[in-house]
């Protein structure tokens, strides 16, 4: 989940202002968490407290309604209303919010069960539901496998979006928020990366939803390489103190 965090926090400033410069400062000046880290964790204390999702997520997002770059119109009256109901959404935040669930649970078909429970409250479309469970399973497979080769991120890009997930993304700096566009690019961009930070760079420096794409691939590579320790203490100096617990229960309670 710290993966999530450190993409997101990393790709916050440049979301608007997009950089192509691999050597972009990975905490620059302005940096902050946003929408995708209060609603990964929000998805994390969900598992640990045996809460619902949608409960979850509700009371961290009104806990935190305007995080740096704020939250999708849709979401923002998803979560403000007090009859809530989906919205037939395909847009990124499935897959942005449900690294936790890679990790909290043992075995595969339970993962993809929880991702699309995860997802349905809100992004109840299928390629909404598609993203989230591909990308779940694609940390699954990678935490679980002895030997951590990219070709994994490879297999569940092509099981989930066939032989040419790969041969049409979209281009740099191109702004595409769906499932469909995001989840096979960061599956292309986390199998290419040599390590956590090179992951990380590769997300934001591409362009586009920069701090989304940096939590997506950015939890796709915490399953496959470590994470550097001055990184991870760096991410957690912009977080909550309530956000902290969740992150530190997380890490005492992966599978």
């Amino acid at each position: 989940m710290i993966g999530a965090i450190i993409g997101d926090i990393a790709g916050s400033t440049y979301e608007f202002n997009n950089t192509s410069d691999y050597n972009f400062p990975m905490f620059a000046h302005g940096s902050s968490f946003t929408d995708d880290t209060v609603c990964t964790i929000a998805v994390a204390d969900a598992i640990l407290s045996c809460t619902d999702y949608q409960t979850s997520l509700r009371t961290w997002c009104r806990k935190y309604p305007y995080p740096m770059g704020g939250y999708g119109e849709y979401f923002f009256n998803w979560f403000k209303r007090r009859d809530p109901r989906p919205y037939n959404s395909f847009g990124n935040g499935s897959a942005m919010r449900v690294s936790p669930i890679g990790w909290l649970f043992g075995c595969e078909n339970e993962v993809r069960k929880q991702a699309e429970l995860s997802a349905a409250i809100t992004h109840n479309h299928p390629e909404g539901i598609k993203g989230a469970v591909a990308a779940a399973t694609a940390i699954f497979r990678m935490r679980t496998e002895k030997i951590k080769s990219p070709s994994i991120f490879e297999q569940v890009a092509k099981e989930f979006y066939g032989s040419d997930a790969f041969l049409n993304l979209p281009r740099r700096g191109v702004f595409d928020g769906s499932c469909q566009s995001c989840v096979p690019l960061a599956l292309h961009l986390a199998s290419l990366a040599t390590s956590f930070e090179d992951a990380v760079r590769l997300a934001v420096s591409y362009g586009g939803d920069s701090d989304t794409m940096g939590a997506i691939v950015g939890s796709l590579a915490e399953a496959q390489y470590e994470i550097p320790l001055g990184m991870t203490s760096r991410a957690k100096s912009y977080l909550s103190k309530d956000m902290l617990e969740v992150v530190e229960q997380f890490e005492k309670s992966k599978k």
